[in-house]
């Protein structure tokens, strides 16, 4: 078991949010009870997510989407008053953590991804942020995009959609989770062979072509799965907790 505060207060200390200029509230984002006995890890805070952390007897759900972000109309109606009804009513709290889980350098959903694709890290790239966001990395060896390609739909479960810009291989890459479709122009003038993110364009298409760079769009919800179940491990861990991820599938 753990008090709420020491869970938010760990999750802070880890992720920094501080320094992220982000789109959303990061970290408590809606109050439920004092102490946590099981956390349940999900990508983003859907009404189907929190009717099953509350199947499960969920004390608390830590996602990467959560329920506030800017622009949103301040009304607490619809979906977002059933989703936070549910939450209320079953005295569950909402944890979200956004641009920090996808930049953090152990357990981010970029440092993440690249374990399970095979790309060893060189570093950040620059012009994605502050911190930056994007990385850049390369192969072990040298691989015909088709070839990566199947090594994405082995390691995600869906199948990605590839643009190809010429008959070089990948060996040089540079990759974004999520929507970062948008830094494939920092990525081309890093040089690189290819540029992976979870959504595509129709801008990027024609970038990727004009600057010979391959480009793969493997899924926001499939790129983005491991990072928060990365952190809720170490939640689980750290205060003796019980965790499970539910991955609500989301084919875009």
């Amino acid at each position: 078991m753990a008090e709420r505060k020491d869970i938010v207060r760990v999750l802070d200390d880890l992720l920094r949010p501080h320094l992220f200029k982000d789109y959303c509230p990061n970290g408590l984002q809606v109050e439920g009870c004092t102490e946590i006995n099981k956390i349940v890890s999900g990508v983003t805070a859907c009404q189907a997510l929190i009717d099953q952390a509350i199947e499960q007897q969920a004390d608390c759900i830590l996602v990467h989407h959560g329920i506030f972000w800017k622009g949103d109309s301040s009304v607490i109606s619809g979906l977002k008053k059933n989703r936070i009804k549910a939450l209320l009513d079953n005295d569950i709290n909402l944890l979200a953590y956004h641009l920090p889980i996808d930049a953090h350098d152990r357990m981010g959903n970029n440092v993440q991804l690249a374990a399970r694709l095979g790309i060893e890290i060189i570093g950040p790239m620059a012009g994605t942020g502050s911190p930056e966001i994007a990385m850049v990395g390369q192969l072990a060896e040298p691989l015909p995009i088709k070839v990566f390609g199947r090594r994405v739909e082995e390691a995600l479960g869906r199948v990605p959609q590839l643009i190809e810009c010429g008959d070089h291989q990948i060996k040089n890459i540079a990759w974004c989770t999520g929507a970062a479709q948008g830094y494939i122009e920092q990525a081309c003038d890093y040089g690189v062979d290819a540029y992976l993110s979870g959504e595509i364009s129709e801008p990027t298409v024609h970038v990727a072509r004009e600057n010979g760079v391959h480009y793969i769009a493997a899924g926001h919800h499939a790129t983005e799965r491991y990072g928060v179940q990365a952190v809720a491990e170490y939640l689980a861990l750290t205060f003796g907790l019980e965790h499970q991820f539910i991955d609500i599938d989301n084919p875009a």
